[in-house]
């Protein structure tokens, strides 16, 4: 079942739309080269709570079912994602059995007051599981494409959004890797084919590798971009040892905040991400030194 989208096309294969839009809940704003942009990069894991490696046994009914506590997990989630701008989700669902036929996009993006959302199905299992990534924004995108990103196994996305940001354009990449690091490497050079045309670009999701594998031993070697968290841990995230999400920026992006949270909800803490758009001045500086 594809996702409620009135706005799609296709053309050659990837799917380019426009986000669904709710009534804006907040004042206009205008983001340019002195404002923070906030972004949030986020594994839910469906809204299941995972505080041990033996809940991924006992608990692993919740991936198959509904259980009682996975929509105040939702209003937990929610509540943190309205201090944020853009909102990159991993591991959602879009509306099956298991979440109550309960697109958790579309209500994290009505709970959180965010005017643009999509949603992204990557593995439609029908009414047992609509495996997704989604993105909520403040900001109307001025393009969107939806591309399926190659693999052994079919079923890993990203989502691409360009926004106005002053004068300057910036191209966000919202991405769910896989596990395998051969097919890692594809979906990683099919990514940075994508960021060919950008001045500034942002990656964000769950990459499944840590920073330095992702920057000095994979296709976005010699790319130019900076992991911003500098490697902190975000799995497990009840004691991170493995830095796996990331929100990865190009020069010219100038990084005012970042951090891993403290919300032990999913299996993956989330990172977060304050960032302005340099001047033409400030990216000469940062390129000559």
């Amino acid at each position: 079942m594809e996702p409620a989208n009135p706005f799609v096309q296709y053309h050659g294969g990837v799917r380019r739309a426009h986000c669904e839009r709710l009534p804006p809940p907040l004042p206009h704003q205008r983001y340019g080269e002195g404002k923070p942009l906030r972004l949030l990069s986020f594994n839910v894991q469906v809204g299941n709570s995972t505080r041990h490696y033996r809940h991924y046994l006992t608990r692993c009914w919740q991936h198959l079912l509904p259980h009682s506590q996975r929509l105040g997990a939702l209003q937990q989630i929610a509540g943190l994602l309205r201090h944020y701008d853009l909102v990159a989700l991993q591991e959602v669902d879009g509306g099956s059995l298991r979440s109550g036929y309960l697109n958790q996009i579309e209500y994290l993006a009505q709970q959180g007051g965010f005017p643009y959302w999509y949603q992204q199905l990557n593995r439609n299992m029908g009414r047992l599981a609509q495996h997704s990534n989604g993105l909520l924004s403040r900001l109307e995108p001025e393009s969107l494409e939806d591309h399926k990103l190659p693999g052994l196994i079919p079923g890993r996305g990203a989502i691409v959004s360009r926004y106005r940001i002053g004068d300057n354009q910036l191209l966000v990449v919202m991405m769910h890797l896989s596990l395998s690091r051969r097919s890692r490497n594809r979906q990683l050079g099919y990514v940075r084919e994508l960021m060919s045309d950008a001045s500034h670009t942002v990656l964000m999701g769950d990459m499944n590798a840590p920073a330095v594998r992702l920057l000095e031993r994979s296709p976005l070697e010699g790319c130019g971009l900076l992991a911003a968290h500098n490697g902190m841990p975000t799995f497990p995230s009840w004691r991170p040892t493995r830095d796996l999400d990331h929100i990865l920026v190009s020069p010219g992006i100038c990084v005012d905040k970042v951090d891993v949270l403290d919300f032990p909800l999913s299996d993956h803490l989330p990172v977060a991400l304050e960032l302005r758009l340099a001047t033409p001045a400030a990216e000469e500086g940062w390129a000559t030194g």
